[in-house]
């Protein structure tokens, strides 16, 4: 006979976790929350959609009331009985992209979102927020969760998605934990994929910091199989049968490569170690997108794929903006707001960024980044996250990078 919630809870309040202060309050399982965040130009709305348990936790144990960048959103979990803050969370969405083009200004759409929060031994109170680009909240939303409720769906405890560990990290209970996803790949090309999965990782590893902090990293490959190979191209009235329904032109731009459809991402990946995710798109046309405490993708078949795959990484993993201009046309950037994203400022508030490496003279304040020319300083003139031509990141993300990385497992 199928377990209850509630005697799962009852089994996992026993459960051994190493982390200070972890097991006062969780277990070692995964609360996902679903919402739609719908809106315009004007109008931003946020909805719980559905709760779901999955078997273990494989986020991070320590600064759980903490965060090391604050995003354009952010989760705060409390205890609902002592209003005490026990977890926060991070991020940003492509919905929050999207209110700022121009189609937003007559149409209103919705978009999926999910999260992962360690899953509460007792009840609590989720707030979700979401900020514009002056740091200002544009729409917030609060509810309860009983781990206790019946209607929170277990999902991953059976019918796993076969996986395949890329690189183990030095110590699994304490560490980050990385899946790839199969984004075009059919059955026939399952072998193809994981070879890319192998050529990603060698990539990521050859950058510092990523290179010598390697074991702090467990990766994995998650072997999601497509009906169709290659990936949707709208422009080309190209459309594909893929596991995610991924596709080029994202808000009309050629090169950007997503997925709307984040619920099917996650329920491939329930059940499986991972947090964040890098999606491998099977194909030969220029592109990818990263989105950060989200996912990203990457193209697999041209030359460029080790210096997309990790630049995009830089996006979700690391919180990195882009460091080139190509227009000033949609500012995402203003004097008055000091960016979140550590390898970029306006200036407002330069603190906590790379001041000591200014005064150690090895980086600076060269005007250019965040698509705009004017107005927005990055640290130094070229580095992964302007160019693909750089081999490496630059000093300033690279110390950004290290702080993360401690952050989480530290």
């Amino acid at each position: 006979m199928r377990k209850s919630i509630f005697t799962f809870i009852l089994l996992c309040l026993g459960t051994y976790i190493k982390a200070q202060g972890f097991n006062a309050h969780f277990c070692d399982s995964t609360l996902r929350l679903n919402y739609i965040f719908a809106g315009d130009a004007s109008n931003y709305n946020i909805f719980v959609d559905e709760l779901n348990l999955e078997p273990r936790w494989y986020g991070r144990r320590k600064h759980l009331n903490e965060l090391p960048l604050k995003g354009n959103g952010q989760i705060t979990v409390t205890d609902y009985m002592t209003n005490e803050i026990i977890y926060k969370h991070s991020f940003s969405t492509l919905f929050q992209e999207w209110i700022a083009t121009a189609e937003a200004k007559h149409t209103g759409k919705s978009f999926e979102n999910v999260f992962l929060v360690p899953f509460p031994k007792n009840k609590i109170r989720v707030k979700v927020e979401l900020y514009d680009y002056h740091n200002r909240i544009v729409a917030q939303a609060t509810h309860i969760v009983n781990p206790q409720d019946i209607l929170i769906r277990r999902i991953g405890f059976r019918n796993v998605t076969p996986y395949t560990t890329i690189h183990a990290a030095g110590d699994t209970t304490n560490c980050i934990n990385i899946a790839y996803v199969a984004e075009g790949y059919t059955m026939e090309q399952m072998d193809d994929y994981i070879n890319d999965a192998k050529t990603a990782t060698d990539a990521l590893f050859s950058h510092e910091p990523f290179k010598s902090m390697r074991d702090k990293f467990n990766i994995v490959a998650v072997r999601s199989v497509s009906e169709d190979s290659g990936t949707s191209e709208p422009a080309n009235n190209i459309w594909r049968k893929t596991a995610l329904d991924s596709h080029f032109d994202t808000f009309y731009s050629d090169r950007y490569l997503t997925t709307l459809h984040l619920k099917k991402l996650h329920d491939l990946l329930a059940g499986v170690p991972y947090e964040h995710i890098i999606i491998l798109v099977n194909t030969d046309k220029y592109g990818g997108g990263g989105i950060y405490n989200s996912y990203n993708l990457s193209y697999t078949k041209g030359k460029y794929f080790k210096p997309v795959v990790v630049h995009e990484f830089g996006h979700s993993f690391g919180g990195l903006g882009d460091e080139y201009d190509y227009g000033n046309d949609d500012p995402m950037y203003f004097s008055d707001t000091e960016p979140w994203e550590p390898n970029l400022t306006t200036k407002h508030d330069f603190r906590d960024k790379w001041e000591n490496l200014v005064e150690e003279g090895k980086a600076g304040f060269v005007e250019g980044g965040g698509y705009q020319s004017k107005g927005v300083f990055r640290g130094v003139e070229n580095c992964r996250m302007k160019t693909n031509d750089v081999p490496e990141f630059c000093v300033v993300c690279r110390q950004a990078l290290t702080r993360l990385i401690r952050f989480y497992t530290e």
